[in-house]
């Protein structure tokens, strides 16, 4: 789910991070009458052995049926009691939606879940890809909300934020018992406002404050690389409805280039639509060869193969190669494993994030919906990877001061003060080269001449003091070291480079 709404994940808006989307009226009850006339029409053509077999049937179903209106009546009960006789007057509406709410979360899957009118709205926006806030898949983890992946080029990727950092805090409002919906509805507002989070980070905790925006529609960016410019290197963000047509439209534009190989990087890809990831899944896996499984609760599967059905006939056979990491979930999983299993691409990076099942959404006259898990899928090779993701077959991880918080106060970094934001500031100092004993979280003399040795190469005014300038340069430099020593990137050229 993205902070403006899951996935599906998911999918991964989501979105997943919802995989997969089918919108239904719910099924009308039959009448008591109506069922047992169908019982004693199914008896009279009954013939032989078959009246046992019948019976027992009947027998259960007749069971099951006591059971549901014994449940249905202590509903209705505890409605018109709470109706009739709490203290002050009720909210009809609220307190049916409490009732489905109660009952979607006793589930205890933190991918199913119910929601109102303006929750369907962020969802449906976030599957088409339109949406404003700060651009972070997330989920419920306990009480709170972590973000499963920030996506590329959004508030939150911008502000440094991480795969498992969990949000405890919105505006100063924890987030604390509430529903997933209602935590990202906190997040969400218009275009340019400003919104506080509090983050945990392991055992550090620190504040950031996030600019909302549009999140980017396009899904997909590529571009050539490589030393003779022949490898074709796609980035993949989520999978929203226009995904695979625009995945398809970067590697035919790849093919006009030139490209000779494909590098796909998957990393921080948090999912979303199925029909997206077998779309794309299929570009890459000969015709009949199974894509994934997906498994229902009865334990039979259904197995989905490549074909002109999703592909279009756009086949690819260039030597590729597709990279994961831990904020890998859900569709992006699908297409990872397709590619590996079927088809014998190798996984470069990290373990991926581990979301092996899927989520439908019933859609309600009331314009509410209700999304919950149908299913498990599988990989081509039968492998069910929830909560153990897909192992690379080239590991390959990011430096440690790539997963260092952010310092949340800048009137901390003053000399001789001693707090966790001066700590992480050290360990940025650290990370440059510029200061050499080991960061304790005091302000003193060691640290003050390693803000005056980084601002004197800046070009700044080296007076040892952090002002706003100094700290934002040395977060940008910072950044850009990160980005130069991407391991699993770098791995990703190496293996490609090989592969013929």
């Amino acid at each position: 789910m993205s902070e403006e709404q899951q996935q599906p994940q998911d999918p991964d808006k989501k979105v997943n991070p919802h995989l997969k989307k089918k919108s239904h009226r719910p099924k009308k009850r039959v009448g008591l009458w109506t069922y047992l006339i169908s019982i004693i029409v199914a008896l009279i053509v009954g013939v032989g052995g078959t009246w046992l077999f019948i019976g027992r049937s009947v027998n259960q179903q007749l069971a099951s049926m006591q059971q549901t209106n014994q449940a249905m009546k202590k509903i209705q009960a505890v409605y018109e009691t709470i109706s009739d006789n709490y203290y002050q007057p009720v909210n009809q509406n609220k307190l049916a939606n409490g009732a489905i709410n109660g009952m979607v979360n006793s589930l205890g899957d933190k991918f199913s879940e119910y929601m109102d009118k303006s929750e369907t709205e962020s969802l449906n926006d976030t599957i088409d890809s339109s949406f404003s806030g700060i651009g972070a898949q997330v989920q419920k983890s306990g009480h709170y909300v972590q973000i499963i992946s920030p996506i590329a080029g959004t508030p939150a990727k911008k502000a440094g934020l991480k795969p498992k950092d969990v949000i405890q805090a919105v505006d100063g409002k924890s987030v604390a018992g509430k529903t997933l919906t209602e935590a990202v509805n906190l997040m969400r507002g218009k275009i340019g406002t400003t919104v506080k989070l509090k983050i945990q980070r392991g055992s550090s905790t620190f504040t950031v404050k996030l600019k909302r925006a549009k999140i980017p529609v396009t899904t997909v960016d590529y571009k050539l690389v490589g030393g003779d410019k022949k490898i074709g290197y796609v980035t993949v963000s989520t999978f929203s409805t226009n995904t695979a047509k625009e995945f398809k439209t970067a590697l035919k534009a790849l093919d006009k280039k030139g490209a000779k190989k494909l590098v796909i990087d998957m990393r921080g890809n948090p999912g979303g639509l199925m029909t997206a990831a077998l779309k794309m899944s299929s570009m890459f896996v000969k015709n009949g060869k199974t894509i994934m499984q997906v498994q229902s609760r009865d334990g039979s599967s259904e197995k989905y193969v490549a074909g002109k059905k999703y592909d279009g006939g756009y086949k690819v056979t260039k030597p590729t190669v597709v990279m994961i990491d831990g904020g890998s979930a859900s569709a992006a999983e699908i297409f990872s494993a397709a590619l590996h299993q079927a088809s014998g691409v190798k996984l470069v990076g990290a373990q991926s994030y581990g979301k092996g099942t899927v989520q439908t959404v019933t859609s309600f006259n009331d314009k509410t919906e209700m999304k919950i898990t149908v299913a498990k899928w599988l990989t081509p090779n039968g492998n069910w990877i929830n909560k153990k993701g897909l192992t690379p077959d080239v590991k390959a991880t990011e430096p440690s001061y790539a997963s260092l918080t952010i310092v949340s106060k800048l009137s901390d970094l003053q000399a001789d003060k001693v707090n966790a934001n001066v700590k992480t500031f050290q360990q940025y100092l650290q990370a440059l080269g510029y200061l050499k004993a080991k960061p304790n979280g005091y302000f003193g003399v060691s640290t003050t001449k390693a803000v005056k040795a980084y601002q004197k190469h800046a070009k700044l005014t080296a007076d040892g003091k952090v002002n706003k300038k100094t700290l934002a340069a040395i977060e940008t430099e910072l950044a850009r070291k990160i980005n130069a020593n991407d391991k699993a990137y770098d791995a990703a050229m190496k293996l490609i480079a090989k592969t013929k």
